[in-house]
Order: C-alpha cells, then structure tokens, then sequence
C-alpha cells in the first residue's frame, strides 16, 4: 500500500459528496454501525508500508484515536479538519517525503471492537478509510492502547525499518489517563485473544518495547487540567505531550514538529514555520518531549 499522492482537490470532493464540512456530530460524519472486516485485527495477518515509484523512502506514520464515549469530538475534528492539515503541511512543510499515514481506532476493554486499524496508503484513501471506522463510543475510560502497540510490533511490515532500518512513528491521542495494565480490570491474555484470536502473555511495558524497535512512540493527552497521564507517561517517558481539548487544533503541527525534531531540527527553528497565534501551544507540547535526535545525537 501506500501508491498516489494526497491532494486537496481528492479532499475537497470526498469532503463534498460525504457532506463533512457541515455536518454537526460525529454520527453524521461516521456512520458505520459495526466494525468493518477490513480494519478487524482478527482479519488482518500484516499491514504494508511499501515504497513505491511515487513514494521510493515510505514513512510509516500511525495516528491511534482514543475512541471511547468522551471523544466524538476528537474524531470528528480530524475528520473535519486536522487529517487535511496535516497532510498538506507534512508535504508544505517537506517534514515528510513519502508519508504513508494508518488510522487506529482504539477504545475500552470491554468494547465489541477495541481496536481498528486502516491500511497504510498515501493519498485520498487515508480520509476515506478512516470515514468507515465505527465511532462505538462506548465503554468508561478503560482504554487500551497497547493493542495497538501490539499491532504494530507484531502485524506491520515496513521498508522503511526493513530496508533501511529507520523507524516509523506511533502517535496515540486521546483524553483517558491509563494504560490498562496486568491486573486491572480482567485478564488482558483474555483481550488479546479475543481481539488477535493469538495467545499472548507479555507485560505491556514489554510489548511497548517491541513497538519501540520499529517505530518513535508519542502520546498526545487531552487534559484541561494539565494532569500527567498517569500510566503513559510511565511507559512512553519524555515522548507524552499535554493539551487543552479546546487546542486540538494544533494536533497537526504538533504532529510534523515532533518528526521534524526527531529528524534533527531545534525546537526554535521547528517553531517559526508555524502561525503566532498557535506558538504558545505548540511550544509548551514540544517543550515536554525528551528526544534524541537521529541527526545530532542530541537530546531536547
């Protein structure tokens, strides 16, 4: 996957004929009513960032949505707004070269579908992929994120780390705290078979290592008390990032800024491609981060 190139006339006409630009929740703009086989990890053995003519160095970027019942609204506004900015701004920007973008879905353990994954592709069926996800909107904030850390570590294929041992990015954004770990709330080997049908005994603190090999890990916590996010920050220290559910507008270039500094640019130089009014936001989230740059050997 991952052949074409995103452009905003694709966006435009997909915004039109699927009435999203005016459409007033987010059950008008995610219909489905069940998970769809297509994004069902049961179905799925591998996804597959290849490179391609059009896109010869793939980048593997995955964007896992907490979608449980507080965050209809994150949804809606990636599918409003935030995907088409980041898609534009990551080729603008020339963050990104060959970006190869997967949706996750990702809700609560007791959730008929806790996970849901799209394919890696790099042009208009990103938006459209992620339009069929089901929005289940269930659960009470027993969120699961480590299965699609899972997911990625152990059902991706990608040439970006295969043929050049580079890493993909992971960036899960969502407003619950936890990361259910060993112990809580049932029996995660239960979870994992239900949701893979595989046997699966790890530690999440393990299977977060696993991901780690292939691709950087980043949390984004919508928090409008500024709360750590309690678990998270355990398992992903100095890569978790604090906003306001009322900055989710700024997901986007917090998102390429994050590459952009792993890649090897300064916070100060990443800050000025970006409008004065968004500045303040964009700072304090990246002023949070612990990275090492790739191209510096240095940490920020």
């Amino acid at each position: 996957m991952g052949r074409g190139s995103y452009t905003a006339a694709d966006w435009n006409r997909l915004k039109n004929s699927r009435n999203i630009a005016h459409a007033a929740s987010e059950t008008e703009i995610f219909k489905s009513t069940s998970c769809d086989q297509r994004f069902d990890p049961k179905f799925i053995q591998t996804r597959e960032a290849r490179d391609s003519d059009d896109h010869p160095e793939s980048l593997p970027i995955i964007i896992g949505l907490d979608v449980t019942g507080s965050m209809g609204y994150l949804a809606k506004q990636v599918a409003q707004e935030s995907l088409n900015e980041t898609m534009m701004k990551l080729y603008s920007t020339n963050a990104v070269k060959d970006p190869a973008l997967m949706f996750a879905a990702y809700g609560d353990i007791e959730d008929a579908s806790p996970l849901q994954v799209t394919q890696f592709e790099s042009d208009i069926r990103i938006a459209e992929q992620l339009l069929d996800l089901w929005l289940e909107n269930a659960g009470n904030g027993r969120v699961v994120p480590n299965l699609l850390w899972y997911f990625a570590a152990n059902h991706t294929s990608l040439d970006n780390y295969e043929k050049r041992k580079k890493k993909g990015f992971i960036f899960t954004i969502g407003d619950c705290a936890d990361c259910r770990v060993e112990g809580e709330y049932g029996n995660l080997p239960a979870l994992y078979n239900r949701v893979f049908g595989e046997n699966v005994n790890k530690k999440v603190k393990d299977i977060v290592k696993d991901a780690g090999e292939k691709f950087e890990m980043f949390h984004l916590f919508l928090d409008n008390d500024f709360k750590k996010a309690n678990n998270i920050v355990n398992l992903l220290p100095g890569h978790t990032m604090v906003i306001r559910t009322d900055e989710i507008d700024c997901i986007p270039e917090i998102i390429i800024s994050t590459i952009q500094m792993t890649g090897g640019m300064d916070l100060e130089e990443t800050l000025k491609q970006w409008p004065t009014e968004k500045l303040p936001v964009i700072k304090r989230a990246l002023s949070e981060l612990t990275i090492k740059s790739k191209k510096k050997g240095l940490f920020f």
